[in-house]
Order: structure tokens, then sequence, then C-alpha cells
């Protein structure tokens, strides 16, 4: 993981690398972008043959600090610039935005920015503090991402579920009219109310949703399976798995006065899918845990799909 993080800030507590610029407060948009090491622009120039023949309809997305090529893209790609990022989450969220991370993965292939939105919500009870994540890609492998992201304070789980009955994404590709699209984001992400309004909601729903024991045990069961394939070994790794998200719903202190009920299945699903140990942490394990983070874990969603259909 760590050579992929190229350059970042983070605020307070060391992220999931421990790399970075840290500082106490989270700055504003013009300190996060030099602090993050993202205070440089992407050049488009053309692309020439070993004998000089320019190649057509493509162009180098070169970095023009050390010119470094960051990728290969064709004559309709527009580049979003790093300032340009910021200066969209600005637009968007006003002047209660602080930024509480940023930073660059793959020598600036990947870039982007964690925002907190100024306003805390309290829903059945619990302390929820919504995120924007801004993603952006300077080598053509991708579109900009922006997506509001829920943490639970009192254990910092991701709530992002997929409702059916709010908008909690939205991506722009870098073709056609860019000021368009930004204006088009700046009129569907301001989202964050409707999403929250729509979780909290769902989230009464959950609670009201009543779970024995034997729901739980068989929702687990689903949720990790034992391969029919599988080695003693490896089904008595996923047992290990099982047992520790049971412990979670059952056990975790923060879940004891919730209830037996869907909400608190959630949660504990929720808590595994941030915190828990892999059997096999890869290189790139925090890398894909922060992903997630505005992506959407899979796990949490298959839990929210069992609970749904139950």
């Amino acid at each position: 993981m760590a050579a992929n993080v190229e350059t970042m800030f983070y605020t307070r507590e060391k992220p999931w690398h421990g790399l970075g610029v840290r500082v106490w407060e989270a700055p504003s948009s013009a300190d996060a972008l030099r602090l993050a090491g993202l205070d440089w622009q992407v050049l488009q120039e053309p692309i020439y043959t070993g004998t000089g023949e320019t190649v057509a309809g493509y162009k180098a997305n070169v970095r023009d600090n050390d010119r470094k090529v960051l990728g290969v893209v064709t004559d309709r790609y527009k580049v979003i610039q790093n300032r340009e990022a910021f200066a969209f989450t600005d637009s968007l969220l006003g002047n209660g935005v602080r930024y509480e991370t940023a930073g660059s993965l793959q020598e600036g292939k990947k870039v982007w920015i964690l925002a907190r939105l100024p306003r805390e919500y309290i829903i059945s009870g619990e302390r929820i503090s919504p995120y924007l994540v801004f993603s952006n890609t300077h080598d053509g492998s991708g579109a900009v991402r922006v997506a509001l992201t829920p943490i639970r304070v009192v254990c910092n789980n991701t709530l992002n579920l997929a409702l059916a009955t709010a908008k909690r994404s939205w991506t722009m590709i870098h073709t056609g009219n860019i000021k368009d699209k930004i204006r088009e984001a700046e009129d569907t992400l301001f989202m964050a109310e409707e999403y929250m309004d729509s979780l909290g909601k769902e989230f009464g729903r959950l609670q009201g949703q009543k779970l024995s024991d034997s729901q739980v045990k068989g929702f687990i069961e689903q949720l990790l399976p034992v391969e029919k394939d599988a080695t003693p070994v490896q089904g008595k790794n996923i047992r290990r798995l099982r047992e520790d998200m049971e412990r979670r719903y059952y056990d975790a202190p923060d879940l004891q006065d919730v209830g037996d009920n869907a909400y608190r299945f959630i949660n504990a699903v929720s808590d595994f899918a941030t915190h828990s140990r892999p059997l096999r942490r890869t290189a790139n394990y925090k890398e894909n845990l922060f992903i997630r983070t505005m992506e959407g874990n899979p796990l949490i969603d298959k839990a929210y799909q069992l609970v749904g259909a139950a």
C-alpha cells in the first residue's frame, strides 16, 4: 500500500497507511491543495512515433512539475485539474466545508479529496456525520466520481447504504462539455439533505424489523459461505470470521441497547467490514477499504439486501 500512496495530508488521527503531512485542523481548499501535494497541473501533449510521426487521435497527460506521463488518452478527453476539483467542492458545499484528507495515488494517476460536510445529523439517537468523497483519474482509466458517505460517529463505521429512494453518488466522464456537467453535478449533488432524510427513515424501518437468533445466524452464513470445495483450513478460517461477525452483533458495547433487529445487524456487518482483520492482508488492503468508503462495500450491500428480503 505504501508504494501506491504518493502524497497526502490528514487531520489529527493517523489514517489507513500512516503516511502524509499531519495537520491539527482541517484546512481550507488552498491549504489542502498544497498539503496534499496536489498543487500541480496536467498538460496534454502530442505523441510521436520513434521516427517522429504524430500519433493521430491520442495525447499524453503529463504532470507539469516533473514531466511524469500519467496516461495516454484520446483527443476527446478533457482534463479536470486538481484545483478545479477543490473549487468544485468549495462551490458545492459552501464556506462550511472542511477538508479532512486528500492525496495522490499511483504517482498522480489517481487523486482524491475527503471533505466533511458542515452539518452533523442525529438519526434514531445516533450521531451521523456525512462526508463527501471526490475522486478523479488523470490516466484515462475512470470517471470523476463524487459520493456521499455517512459515518456513524461512535465507531467510525460507514453507513453508505444503496437506498432506492435517494441518490448517493454521481459520476462524470472526461468528455463533452465539462463545465455543463459540473453545473449539473451542483444541481444533483446537493443531495445530502434528501439522502440523510431517506437514511433516517430507513434506519427507523430497520429498527422495527425484529430478527431472531436463527435469522442472524443464517444471514451470517450467507454473507460468509463455506465453498463446497473448501479445504479444512479454509473452512476453519471462514468459521472464525463468522464468529467475529457474530460477536460484533451480540457483544459490541455501542449496540447493546439497540435491540435485536435489522439495524443492529447492518451496523455489526459494517463494523466487521470496516475494522476486522482479513485472513490475508494484501498490499493494497487499506486502499481497497478507502475505495469502498466511496463506492460502497459489497458485504454491507448484501447484508442490506438480505434483511430487505426477509
